[in-house]
């Protein structure tokens, strides 16, 4: 399974969307699982309870954040992966994602993991 699937799966097995993005890269960092949901815990929707960030970029940011050992690129690195997402979902704010006040579904969580998942596979892991 690969790991953009492999994600959708732990977010329907008890992990929030960043949560989710950041467990299935868990193999390129020493981290344990309950450090992995201690990180997530906060963005499970979206960052501020749906008014922010989606909980799935989060991860992606966090999981480039530990990636990139030059940290002064960091901010640059957030942005491709924003843009990327952004472009992928329609939208970066979780109730914008989800048509809270438009009643318009842009993307749904399921994809939202996916597609921060493809983010740092194209962006980072390339």
């Amino acid at each position: 399974m690969n790991r953009r699937e492999k994600a959708v799966e732990y977010k329907h097995c008890g992990y929030n969307c960043c949560q989710a993005v950041l467990k299935v890269f868990e193999d390129k960092y020493n981290l344990t699982d309950d450090q992995i949901r201690a990180l997530g815990s906060s963005f499970g929707v979206g960052m501020g309870c749906m008014e922010g960030t989606c909980g799935a970029l989060v991860g992606a940011g966090i999981v480039a954040s530990l990636t990139d050992e030059n940290s002064s690129k960091s901010p640059a690195t957030g942005k491709k992966l924003l843009q990327h997402f952004k472009d992928s979902s329609g939208d970066t704010i979780c109730k914008n994602l989800k048509g809270i006040e438009t009643g318009t579904l842009l993307c749904t969580c399921d994809d939202c993991v996916r597609h921060a998942v493809d983010a740092l596979e194209e962006l980072i892991f390339n």
